[in-house]
């Protein structure tokens, strides 16, 4: 059921590959909110993704990018605002992927070349979009930016590798052009730091299943799907959160609030006896 939240709103949505990812379930809810947007993947990931389906479902655009790449940044702005209309109402960046994870290195075995990657396409992409567009011009006064994050970027995640990194630059963009982007032009940026979602790239980390059941153990209101986040995020998008900028905002059933739980603790009594 929609509520017009995003009604007469326009976007650009970075990063939908699938139905299970982030931008996808985030897009689906825009648009049943009454927005207008453009969409945006690789060329790999349109070949082999079903972004198209996505297109149709939403009656938006694709225009493919490497969202690393400023020449392809400017191209998917310019576009976008041909196809809309105008400036914008709102970006979301739903981007990341890291190397080092596809192929198993451990943290203290890093391929610095992928390292690179990593940051390149997980962090900088953010702040190169940004960047594009407060030259262009692009985004409406009031508008609103979003990109998705994980508490990895605050705490030590085994298997989450250098993406930890990566999503710790993430959040430090988000503050710091928030601050330039909100005095400048009235514009907000903020991060979800969501619950660890099973999306095509969150499978590839390392005992993904394992960390799903102990934060749904630790969380007292139980991990947020992705459908769940995609609510918040047409919130965030909307002019209900006109005065939020440069914030991470956690939205993770309140596991980013715990020391342990009682499910936690029961679980790992029933394995120390059965130790003994």
């Amino acid at each position: 059921m929609g509520y017009n939240l995003l009604k007469n709103k326009k976007g650009i949505i970075f990063g939908a590959l699938d139905d299970k990812s982030l931008a996808w379930k985030t897009a689906t809810r825009a648009f049943e909110e009454g927005a207008q947007f453009t969409l945006s993947n690789t060329q790999s990931a349109i070949r082999f993704g079903q972004i198209n389906t996505l297109g149709n479902k939403c009656n938006a655009k694709i225009i493919p990018a490497d969202a690393t790449r400023i020449k392809d940044i400017e191209q998917v702005i310019l576009q976008s605002m041909e196809i809309l209309g105008g400036k914008v109402d709102f970006v979301v960046h739903s981007i990341g992927m890291s190397l080092n994870v596809r192929k198993h290195r451990e943290y203290d075995d890093l391929d610095y070349d992928y390292f690179l990657k990593t940051i390149d396409i997980s962090a900088l992409s953010f702040h190169k979009l940004l960047q594009v567009a407060k030259k262009l011009d692009a985004i409406k006064e009031w508008g609103s930016v979003l990109t998705y994050t994980y508490i990895a970027a605050q705490r030590t995640l085994y298997g989450y590798n250098d993406m930890a990194d990566a999503k710790a630059l993430l959040e430090s963009i988000t503050r710091n052009f928030g601050y330039i982007y909100g005095r400048e032009k009235k514009i907000r940026i903020n991060s979800i730091s969501q619950s660890p979602t099973k999306t095509t790239a969150g499978s590839g980390i390392k005992g993904v299943d394992g960390l799903i059941d102990f934060t749904e153990r630790m969380s007292p209101l139980g991990n947020a799907t992705a459908d769940e986040c995609a609510n918040f995020a047409v919130v965030l998008l909307s002019d209900l959160s006109r005065k939020i900028t440069m914030q991470n905002i956690y939205h993770d059933g309140g596991f980013s609030s715990m020391a342990m739980s009682l499910k936690a603790m029961t679980q790992y009594n029933k394995c120390l006896d059965e130790e003994k």
